[in-house]
């Protein structure tokens, strides 16, 4: 994916490389420390991340050359009837929260994924992380359902909210 004109004022998203893995993996263990972001308390190394995560929608966003956050999509399902169901991550700095880049991503990451052919995004969402629940939102996403005490996090049974937004130009048949 080319460099992108940004959705933000001071933001631009472009495909996310390699070499940016440092600056992706500290942001995603900024998230993990948070609690509120994902069941994971370690992140992987780079060929761990890089299998599990599909080619498009693979983004970074950077404020100046800083990397202020980051998208990716990773399969659903490995069946042939799921393949154009995506789930997306979306990760912040926390220097960067709430100055629009996890809306520039999301944003990037749905036209990529519409570009890649898939019909439906869906997310994963602690019910305490409130603005993730906003930005999913606000992006067209709508709440599918809650499920209790589907995992624990450092021992503790949590909640989650499940999001999906279907596109309205792939699938439409």
């Amino acid at each position: 994916m080319n460099v992108t004109r940004p959705t933000q004022p001071g933001v631009t998203v472009d495909a996310m490389a390699p070499s940016d893995w440092p600056d992706v993996s500290a942001i995603y263990l900024e998230g993990i420390a948070t609690g509120n972001a994902t069941f994971e308390t370690l992140a992987p190394n780079w060929e761990q991340w890089d299998r599990a995560h599909l080619a498009a929608g693979r983004l970074v966003g950077r404020t100046g050359r800083q990397i202020a956050g980051w998208v990716a999509l990773s399969k659903v399902s490995q069946r042939s009837c799921y393949a154009g169901v995506a789930e997306m991550s979306v990760y912040v700095a926390t220097w960067a929260r709430g100055q629009g880049v996890g809306d520039a991503l999301m944003k990037a990451a749905i036209l990529a994924s519409e570009a890649a052919g898939i019909w439906t995004v869906q997310g994963t969402v602690f019910p305490e992380n409130q603005a993730s629940l906003r930005l999913c939102v606000a992006n067209g996403f709508r709440e599918v359902g809650r499920r209790e005490r589907i995992g624990k996090r450092n021992g503790v049974w949590r909640d989650t909210v499940l999001v999906e937004r279907r596109s309205k130009v792939v699938g439409t048949d």
